[in-house]
């Protein structure tokens, strides 16, 4: 290669040679031509085009060196550092120093200003030979030294945009001779640029020289600038298609997760709305399981669908406003307010059908624990009242003897008072099996059957108590004769029996607590009724001393009385057997009781588990929605700042989960455990969800909006310090919330993200706007198309980029095709295929209507109807 080429340094760079020898010179030895500086100054005037200072023309080095000086003080005005390059070297002939600031000058004056989408110099020009070469085979441009070795490059590049000059179907890979020196020759020959590279010495170098390679290659680059309007216009147009691509996709997939999530509302909602009740506890148990695996396991994936539902459809809307497209307007029912509602609906359901499962369990505990009272009070009833019908039937006192008919009279008193004593239990039957009918009792039809057999029996007994009296009675007179002990034995058993029997039904009666002040409550009665077996022993053995002294009157005096006292049914051995059945239900109830209080403490301790969550996780979140407001609406550094500060944010509240599943656990607990209550906490498990999800789903939509702020900065070209300067004007326009005051009069400001109508319309006149009321109202329907006579920040930039910065127009995509069409009014579709990317072509020629002007030609493509609607009805 002749450019630093090891065996030639006294040659000079081609790049240099040939511009001055353009001027009318030329250069023989790179060390000695440039020595006095007149070559330099020289070379330096005809590359940049620029005049410099006059040479000094004398022989002496001082003169050199002044002129080299001259050459250098230019070159560091272009903005070019010369490292440890000095006056002296190049006067001395230093051929390293010289080539070096040669490279220097070529760099600055021959490829600096090469920019392909505002990349250096070297990445844009590679750049720009990858897009020109990409259609060609056997081409893969990746560097500047051996991608070049087979020649193919140069041939492609002259190719593509002089097709005319060379057969690129007849240069084969494995003969890069023979396609590097057609190459050169052709440039030489017909596009004016030199032969600066040796084909043998690029085959034989394993890397050719990168600054040569580049050098050679800018002047292709600078002989095609021409060519490089049309590729300008070819990248907007593919730019501009891109974008509508990507927010036809968008729009497709908003409308089909909207349409799934919407189903599956349309879906859960009917469940939730089913309030037909179970008649048993392990049936409602089973629902309410149902329920909780719908809010753990089907519920949660929804909330984020629909949080990304609306942060897909806020950047598709940012999307269509910053590429000056019309605002997406999803189908009839898919509105994001529609989900909304659903949504909304759906927590309406939810939160009712939870109720009313609690409602019912506790609706179903009752209902049993009545039930089993309702059964023991009836089957001792029951048991109470058998065979007593065929006693007051019985005719036995017409041939009783006296003794008898007194005895039968005394027997029968005391019957009445034993009946008088089961009255209360008769009303407690009657009293428990009519709210069982008012709570809805699925075995309703029973209980009233055996209430009714029980009533039915009871009046026959009141009855036929009556008519035994008074046939007793009218008989008294014949009989005289009583036995005071056994009566006082009946008075006095009758009641301690039911005394007895009483306290076996209360130590036998089931029990519902909630609370441990309940339990103990139960514990401090049956400790009061342990304190009264004493007494009742004593009377016990009162009882008892009678039924001895009636055993031994009758031993004494032969009392004709069978063995068995003709007042009462009750014997010491009943009398005995219960005493022992109380004895042994009094350490029976004192375990239940210990249990339940074990239980209670449980409960107690769940409670206050779940409340010391609770208590940290609520305020946590409210401080968390806090922070995140303050951090959308004040003005804190940069909104990358911003946007990294969020998702830190994000980050913190995503690791706090596992904190809510613990108290999910716990209110798991809770619930298996039948507790309804906790007074250690004012927050339940929903409040702490639904501040859970309000704070995902804000954290999420602040995030967009810090995104699509940025997107917004970006596209629009704003600068950071406008940026804040249009927060600092929304800020200070920005509404204060209700009942709070102004800043400076006593109150810190509360800002809303918002501003009305006419704080809206005075921030404009502050920033110099003279506005009629037209514009105003045509400005308004801009940003605030809902008419609710509110701006939002996001708007407000819009419509701030809109004013200060430059975007694509239909009238630009036209004139881009314009340029492609050769200033045709028409353009053809193989002009499409050569200047656009195949997909982004095909995508233009199937939407372009047929051109119908006179000017036209077969297969002519209509490419002005097809601009303007890239952009909708109109422009903005």
């Amino acid at each position: 290669m002749l450019i630093y080429s090891s065996q030639e340094h006294c040659m000079p760079p081609c790049h240099c040679w040939w511009e001055i020898l353009k001027a009318g010179t030329q250069i023989e030895n790179i060390e000695e031509d440039f020595r006095d500086g007149l070559k330099l100054m020289l070379l330096l005037e005809v590359i940049s085009g620029e005049r410099l200072e006059k040479p000094e023309r004398g022989k002496m080095r001082v003169h050199k060196i002044s002129n080299v000086n001259k050459a250098l003080n230019f070159i560091t005005r272009k903005g070019v550092k010369l490292v440890s390059i000095g006056a002296e070297e190049i006067v001395d002939g230093n051929a390293k120093m010289t080539l070096g600031m040669i490279w220097t000058i070529i760099l600055r004056f021959a490829i600096q200003d090469i920019s392909v989408e505002e990349t250096s110099a070297k990445e844009g020009l590679l750049l720009w030979c990858q897009r020109k070469t990409a259609p060609y085979k056997n081409v893969n441009i990746q560097n500047f030294h051996i991608s070049w070795k087979d020649g193919l490059g140069f041939c492609a590049l002259i190719h593509r945009h002089r097709p005319e000059l060379i057969d690129y179907g007849k240069l084969r890979k494995d003969d890069p001779m023979t396609n590097l020196n057609t190459a050169f020759d052709v440039a030489e020959r017909y596009l004016d640029i030199p032969r600066m590279l040796d084909a043998e010495d690029i085959v034989g170098t394993a890397r050719p020289d990168e600054k040569a390679i580049m050098t050679y290659v800018s002047s292709f680059y600078h002989a095609f600038s021409g060519a490089q309007k049309a590729e300008t216009a070819a990248n907007r147009i593919c730019k501009v298609l891109a974008v509508n691509q990507d927010n036809e996709r968008l729009m497709e997939d908003y409308e089909k997760l909207a349409s799934d999530l919407l189903e599956w509302i349309r879906r859960t909602i009917p469940w939730l709305e089913n309030r037909v009740p179970e008649n048993t506890m392990a049936a409602m148990q089973q629902k309410l399981e149902d329920f909780r695996d719908y809010r753990r396991l089907h519920k949660p994936p929804k909330v984020q669908e629909k949080c990304q539902l609306e942060i897909n459809f806020n950047t598709l809307q940012t999307k269509l406003r910053l590429s000056n497209r019309p605002a997406f307007m999803p189908s009839e029912g898919k509105m994001v307010s529609d989900i909304s509602n659903a949504w909304s609906g759906l927590e309406g359901a939810e939160k009712g059908y939870e109720e009313w499962l609690l409602n019912e369990i506790r609706r179903l505990e009752r209902l049993d624990h009545l039930a089993e009272k309702f059964r023991q009070k009836a089957t001792i009833h029951e048991g109470w009242t058998a065979g007593k019908e065929d006693m007051l039937q019985q005719k036995d006192f017409e041939t009783a003897s006296l003794s008898e008919i007194k005895a039968l009279l005394k027997k029968h008193e005391a019957f009445e008072s034993d009946l008088a004593a089961h009255q209360d239990r008769v009303e407690q039957i009657a009293a428990i099996a009519q709210e069982l009918n008012e709570l809805d009792y699925y075995d309703s039809p029973s209980v009233n059957a055996r209430c009714q057999r029980i009533c039915d029996l009871w009046d026959s007994l009141g009855a036929l108590t009556q008519k035994r009296s008074e046939a007793l009675q009218r008989t008294e007179k014949l009989l005289e004769t009583i036995d005071q002990l056994y009566l006082e034995f009946a008075k006095r058993a009758a009641p301690f029996n039911n005394w007895m029997e009483g306290a076996m039904e209360d130590l036998q009666d089931t029990f519902i607590v909630h609370t441990i002040e309940e339990i103990q409550g139960l514990t401090a009665a049956h400790e009061q009724f342990k304190a009264t077996l004493p007494e009742a022993d004593k009377e016990r053995q009162a009882i008892l001393g009678i039924h001895n002294e009636i055993t031994k009157i009758v031993q004494t005096y032969h009392v004709n009385m069978a063995g068995t006292n003709p007042y009462t049914t009750i014997t010491p051995q009943t009398i005995n057997a219960k005493w022992e059945k109380v004895r042994q239900l009094v350490p029976q109830r004192d375990q239940a009781l210990v249990e339940e209080h074990a239980r209670q403490q449980n409960n107690e301790r769940l409670r206050r588990q779940f409340a010391s969550q609770a208590n940290v996780i609520g305020p946590w979140i409210q401080t968390k929605m806090e922070e995140i407001g303050r951090i959308s609406i004040e003005m804190h550094g940069t909104l990358e700042t911003q946007l990294t500060q969020l998702r830190q944010y994000e980050k913190n509240i995503v690791n706090y989960k596992p904190k809510i599943d613990q108290l999910e656990g716990d209110h798991q607990l809770i619930q298996e455990a039948l507790i309804f209550d906790n007074r250690h906490t004012n927050y339940t498990m929903e409040h702490i969800r639904v501040g859970w999800e309000q704070l995902l789903t804000t954290i999420a939509r602040t995030i967009n909006e810090i995104e699509n702020q940025i997107l917004t900065r970006d596209a629009k070209g704003i600068s950071q310090d406008q940026m804040n300067e249009f927060r600092a004007s929304f800020n200070h326009f920005d509404r204060v919330g209700p009942g709070k005051e102004v800043e400076g009069r006593g109150t810190h400001r509360q800002r809303t993200g918002l501003m009305d109508a006419d704080d809206f319309k005075t921030c404009l006149i502050s920033m110099g706007y003279n506005l009629s009321e037209a514009e105003f109202s045509r400005i308004m329907s801009v940003v605030d198309p809902n008419r609710l006579g509110l701006v939002t920040f996001q708007a407000f930039i819009d419509f701030m980029s809109r004013e200060t910065a430059d975007t694509d127009t239909a009238d630009q995509v036209m004139a881009s095709f314009k340029v492609l069409a050769g200033d045709k009014n028409y353009i053809l579709p193989e002009e499409l295929r050569r200047e656009l990317p195949p997909d982004q072509a095909e995508y233009c020629i199937a939407r372009m209507a047929p051109y119908s002007g006179r000017d036209g030609v077969p297969g002519a493509l209509d490419y002005m109807s097809f601009s303007t609607a890239l952009y909708g009805e109109s422009d903005l």
